[in-house]
């Protein structure tokens, strides 16, 4: 995707148009990076999009769903998005260029927007398959999310912490959440890890329908991994059927762009961001989380200078 691009007219008038109209010869364009249709990135983004529409002038939006993370992170490398939504640890891998996590190289023109809410590492398992334990899941089928992909990355922090690996597995399959949550309702899963907000539409369409169990995660297993996992609780009644707190980790999402974008376009996305919440809420309730107070904490990487301007601004930077 190009930052700029021509007003969207046939190829036999462009060059007269432009020349006719030299105040159209060009749109801004902002390609929002999110996820899997049934994750919580994607309705954010969605919502994140219209408010850019509504917000900047002139600009032309788009939602791209995505594999996530890493595929996000990789595309904005590439120039092919202006903001995208990923895990602070993929964030961090990217930076340094971690080829096992899929950055072949270090990708030094990301910047940051914002550090925006928690995912949650959120093991469900079909009740029959009596997995409760990390342990548990020895022999069993498990779902860990696409290949290399931000919740991969954390299924495999999790099971190392933990002093085990995919060859405890009974099978490991690489599916993004709503196929893991289908198969578990027909009974070819047993179980899936996926790391996502609290309230994911798949896990609740699941929960509504078939009895499943939370796996625990204890604090000692994230307290091994270290920063940025942090310990932290599904609260009882997230969903149906769960009637007790549930331990588990957590991991910051940021909002993140590049380099090549404009610092006047970066500082309205951050502003508008934050001057919308009501509106991002009102998409997923994982943005109850989003604050500007917040937005600068755990952030790996440098911020855009436009989203900097924002937040000198706000009296949140010096």
């Amino acid at each position: 995707m190009f930052h700029r691009i021509a007003a969207a007219v046939p190829a036999a008038v462009l060059g007269s148009a432009l020349l006719a109209t030299p105040q159209a010869q060009a749109q801004e364009f902002i390609n929002v990076l999110t996820g899997g249709t049934s994750g919580v990135y994607y309705p954010l983004g969605v919502a994140l999009s219209e408010i850019y529409a509504d917000g900047i002038e002139g600009a032309r939006t788009q939602v791209q769903a995505t594999k996530a993370s890493v595929e996000n992170l990789n595309l904005l490398a590439q120039g092919r998005g202006e903001i995208a939504f990923a895990l602070g640890d993929s964030v961090q891998m990217a930076w340094e260029g971690n080829e096992e996590a899929g950055f072949p190289r270090p990708l030094e023109e990301l910047r940051a927007i914002a550090a925006i809410y928690p995912n949650y590492i959120q093991i469900v398992a079909d009740a029959s398959a009596g997995v409760t334990t990390l342990d548990d899941l020895k022999g069993k089928t498990l779902s860990v999310g696409a290949p290399a992909s931000g919740t991969e990355l954390n299924a495999r922090a999790i099971f190392e912490a933990a002093g085990m690996s995919y060859d405890d597995l009974g099978k490991v399959e690489y599916l993004p959440f709503a196929e893991s949550g289908e198969l578990i309702k027909n009974r070819q899963l047993q179980a899936t890890l996926q790391s996502s907000g609290l309230g994911v539409a798949f896990i609740k369409d699941l929960s509504t329908t078939h009895d499943i169990d939370i796996v625990a995660i204890p604090e000692d297993v994230v307290t091994a991994i270290g920063a940025p996992f942090a310990p932290a609780v599904i609260p009882a009644g997230t969903y149906d059927g769960q009637d007790q707190d549930v331990p588990t980790a957590a991991v910051g999402n940021m909002l993140i762009t590049h380099e090549g974008v404009s610092e006047e376009t970066a500082y309205q996305m951050t502003k508008l961001l934050f001057e919308n919440l009501d509106r991002m809420r009102s998409a997923h309730a994982a943005a109850e989380a989003i604050t500007p107070e917040t937005a600068l904490d755990g952030l790996s990487i440098p911020l855009h200078p436009g989203a900097e301007r924002y937040y000198r601004e706000a009296g949140l930077l010096q």
